[in-house]
């Protein structure tokens, strides 16, 4: 070709390989959204049954070494114990929530008398007073506005709490289908976890090695980077349910593992943080002239803020890699396609697809992209492009 265009040959498969491609791509994407979900919720005991495995795995591996034994033993033994431990933390946790609810519904009508309606009132007239100066064609627009406001605010946090009623009764609903699916999940974390290894050549072992060492890589570097972004996140999460636990506990508020609980989930969602809700709390208290409630919120939120800039670098580290812009957009595109799930899994599933393009699995598609690119601009140009130039000499 000798710096020539591409031949009409050449350029027909170079735009079939990228529209397999593209197609292959869409098929995932669709896949992704659509098909994965319900697939997953289907599997979803023997999915999480398998990552139990796998995180114990090393852990069998290294007893056995040392003290011997079969691994169906350790493995009944290691989950048994995982499981009592867990299962008491959990049903701790259960029970203070589930009690903490309870009484929040029997004593709502004194807590939306006694405190949410003259904060909502103190704010309106604080806001009137605002905008009394205004001129009065000005004033009434915005006092309208602001009516509207306060008839949502009270009709909003009520219709709120009947929601949650509602779901709590859904979810009593649910208790019997969550008990099977969790003796199904606890019997097949026993059947994977004592068969691991077999299970995994059997798998591997049909695959050639080139195929098994890609999918090996890709592997590692999927787990990695997901692994290393939740659980640094949670780590962070759970030392804030901690430091919120011990602030409500120290200025004797009500409902304190609740709110630390709930508070901390906020916390792990990405933008959201537990100041959208703590900051408007301080200030609804300093309405109703709450100021000493209101400087303690302030504290316990003000030292959650430090710990979180402070520890962050270290228990995140460089497991990102993510810009600012890219956090951004895959927060926000994961909110779109999932909601608050998608919120979270966005940034992983970005660094995901990073960390394997760090692989080389994209270089042929890039490749093929530059090529096109160059021999799009010779076409327009009428003379062969830089790019097309050295992909020929190469040829």
């Amino acid at each position: 070709m000798n710096g020539k265009e591409l031949t009409w040959r050449e350029r027909g498969r170079l735009w079939l390989r990228l529209g397999i491609r593209l197609a292959g791509t869409i098929l995932v994407v669709l896949f992704l959204v659509y098909g994965a979900p319900p697939l997953l919720g289907l599997l979803m005991p023997f999915v999480l049954a398998l990552v139990l495995t796998w995180v114990l795995n090393p852990v069998i591996l290294r007893v056995q070494r040392r003290f011997g034994g079969s691994r169906k033993a350790l493995s009944l033994v290691l989950l048994i114990l995982i499981f009592t431990v867990a299962g008491g933390v959990l049903a701790a946790l259960v029970y203070s929530v589930v009690s903490e609810v309870a009484s929040l519904v029997m004593n709502w009508p004194s807590i939306w008398a006694g405190s949410l309606q003259p904060a909502i009132a103190g704010l309106e007239e604080f806001l009137f007073g605002l905008f009394s100066g205004l001129p009065a064609q000005v004033n009434e627009a915005v006092t309208g506005a602001l009516d509207k406001v306060v008839d949502w605010l009270n009709q909003m946090i009520p219709d709120m709490l009947s929601h949650v009623g509602s779901a709590a009764g859904s979810f009593a609903f649910s208790i019997p289908s969550f008990a099977v699916g969790l003796v199904i999940f606890v019997m097949a974390a026993y059947f994977i976890a004592s068969d691991y290894p077999r299970l995994r050549l059997m798998v591997t072992g049909r695959l050639s090695p080139g195929v098994r060492d890609f999918f090996g890589s890709v592997k590692r570097t999927a787990v990695a980077a997901f692994g290393g972004y939740v659980k640094a996140q949670l780590i962070l999460s759970v030392a804030i349910f901690f430091i919120l636990l011990a602030g409500f506990v120290v200025i004797r508020q009500p409902y304190s593992v609740l709110l630390a609980f709930l508070l901390a989930v906020l916390d792990f969602i990405p933008i959201v943080g537990s100041g959208t809700v703590m900051v408007p709390w301080a200030v609804a208290d300093l309405f109703l002239g709450e100021y000493r409630h209101a400087v303690e919120l302030m504290v316990i939120w003000g030292i959650i803020a430090l710990f979180r800039r402070g520890a962050e670098p270290k228990v995140v580290g460089d497991q990102t890699g993510l810009s600012p812009i890219l956090s951004l957009i895959s927060i926000y595109v994961g909110m779109k396609i999932a909601g608050v799930a998608g919120m979270i899994l966005g940034p992983v599933l970005c660094m995901v697809i990073i960390n394997i393009g760090r692989l080389g699995v994209l270089d042929g598609t890039l490749s093929d992209l530059r090529l096109a690119a160059g021999d799009l601009a010779a076409i327009l140009k009428n003379r062969p492009a830089p790019e097309t130039q050295r992909e020929n000499k190469g040829t």
